[in-house]
């Protein structure tokens, strides 16, 4: 395991290390159990909050407007890995928020990285207000380093007037289906192919393996293990290759030019990914697809399955040099659990919300223009997300997107094994995490 010096103590273990960096001895910055010393002179305690997602700050405005007790400073501080990296280097620092946004994908380097703080005992009254799917994605070892805000539970949005002249009248449900499917999309329209798949989308990968049960990264003890070449795992490249083999499914990036062209011209009919996607589609799609598009579960191996995986989402934790802890749950708590904080997040901000009273207010929304028909579109929505299981993810889930993206990328060109691509994939994130002195198991 990654050994680092924290507090005064030395973190051997990863729930042990934030233990340690949250729960310190006196002359730590966080001495302050309660972390809101400045409550006694009667003024609000002010805390600060990282965020990106559009409108969050007339969420905070929402939140100010209410509150006397908490004021929250707001920065847009971007997303992705930038944005865990600018994170962790604040909080070493001593410049960190007391509250920020952070990536699922990102969590787990950031705990390792001792920047997130152990909020175990602060959730107790909150944690049935989201799926036991959408809690996994914060919690590791049995402990809880955030309370999830949004969430991307894995999802296919399809183009269902081309499919239909295609002689397809319903989304596929397993992935055989889908094979036989996109057969009929090639012999309706050549030049149409059922979706892309091209080799930087870990997060559809992962998605989908997890399917199966593959758990592509796992902790426990003091050990991670990693899996991302599994025979699962293999055996999920080997189709997917098949169909690019046959010329079913395209391998070329997502939403560039040429894709968007593609898509509008009933060319590109699908993608496997998350509730998100209806709107990233909606905004490359021109006025004729309007109404043509349709939410659908996410393709199963098995008949008869129903759950799904993630791709995407994030969570709001306290940093582990905030002095403000009982301030920065009450604003968590107020944004993420409760009603009043997913309406202003859902009228702010549109993301799906992670807990459950959000996904039922989305319900009441119209449909998106580009589904317009699909009256139950947003009760479909809910019904995938109450039925979600948890993706696990490890502390370079960066390097192995690199990883994979070079790899798999090679594989396609030269027309090579895709099941080998992944296997070279895993082994090279496991020497990764050696390298930085982790513990691996396998």
């Amino acid at each position: 395991m990654y050994k680092r010096r924290a507090a005064g103590a030395l973190a051997l273990g990863l729930a042990t290390a934030i233990t340690v960096v949250g729960c310190s001895s006196s002359d730590s910055p966080n001495s302050n159990p309660s972390g809101d010393g400045n409550t006694a002179n009667g003024e609000p305690v002010t805390i600060t909050f990282w965020s990106w997602p559009e409108g969050t700050d007339k969420t905070v405005e929402e939140f100010n407007a209410t509150h006397d007790d908490v004021q929250v400073k707001y920065t847009n501080a971007g997303g992705g890995d930038e944005s865990a990296a600018k994170l962790l280097t604040a909080v070493r620092s001593g410049e960190a928020p007391d509250v920020s946004l952070v990536e699922y994908t990102t969590l787990p380097s950031l705990i390792v990285g001792g920047a997130v703080m152990d909020i175990t005992d602060k959730v107790g009254d909150i944690q049935d207000a989201f799926s036991p799917g959408a809690w996994e994605q914060t919690t590791f070892d049995g402990v809880v380093y955030g309370v999830p805000q949004d969430v991307g539970p894995a999802a296919m949005v399809y183009n269902a007037k081309a499919f239909a002249d295609a002689g397809i009248t319903e989304p596929p449900a397993t992935w055989d289906d889908f094979r036989k499917d996109a057969e009929l999309i090639k012999a309706h329209d050549p030049k149409a192919v059922i979706g892309a798949y091209p080799p930087s989308e870990l997060g559809f990968f992962a998605s989908a393996a997890a399917l199966t049960g593959s758990k592509w990264w796992s902790y426990e003890g003091d050990a991670w293990s990693v899996n991302i070449g599994d025979q699962a795992t293999q055996d999920m490249a080997t189709f997917f290759q098949g169909m690019a083999d046959d010329g079913l499914i395209s391998t070329d990036s997502l939403l560039t030019a040429d894709y968007n062209a593609k898509l509008n011209a009933n060319q590109m009919l699908s993608w496997t990914s998350a509730l998100w996607a209806t709107g990233v589609v909606q905004g490359v799609a021109d006025d004729s697809q309007m109404g043509n598009w349709r939410l659908a579960r996410f393709p199963q191996w098995e008949a008869g399955k129903t759950a799904v995986g993630y791709q995407g989402g994030s969570a709001a934790i306290v940093t582990a040099s905030s002095e403000k802890v009982d301030a920065a749950m009450e604003f968590i708590t107020w944004l993420n659990a409760t009603a009043e904080g997913n309406q202003a997040f859902l009228t702010n901000s549109g993301a799906y919300p992670a807990a459950t009273v959000g996904q039922e207010l989305t319900t009441s929304l119209p449909t998106p223009p580009i589904a317009e028909g699909q009256d139950d579109y947003y009760k479909l929505a809910a019904d995938i997300a109450s039925d979600t299981i948890g993706v696990s993810w490890g502390p370079n889930v960066a390097y192995a997107k690199t990883v994979l993206e070079e790899e798999l990328g090679k594989a396609i060109q030269n027309h090579t094994s895709w099941a080998d691509a992944f296997v070279a994939t895993g082994e090279a994130v496991k020497k990764d995490l050696k390298d930085q002195g982790y513990n691996v198991a396998n």
